[in-house]
């Protein structure tokens, strides 16, 4: 639920910086909001495995927010 506020909270501050004519501000936050709705989504629909963080953070380098929604991306590719 935290994850979903701050989605929201960053969506409306796009759109403040949109009508503030501020649009590489803008666009910067709504990638950042879209990030943070798919990790999210993640979360949600268990796509990612909870009780794994701690196996796989001790055993290979930390993911950035970049490489899961990557990953996320990815596991829907059926080419």
């Amino acid at each position: 639920k935290h994850l979903l506020g701050t989605t929201m909270r960053l969506i409306e501050v796009g759109v403040k910086l949109q009508a503030d004519k501020k649009v590489e501000e803008a666009q910067e936050i709504f990638t950042q909001a879209k990030k943070t709705y798919a990790l999210f989504l993640a979360l949600r629909l268990k796509l990612i495995d909870m009780s794994q963080f701690k196996k796989v953070a001790a055993e290979e380098k930390p993911w950035s927010l970049d490489d899961i929604v990557n990953k996320l991306a990815d596991c829907c590719d059926e080419s």
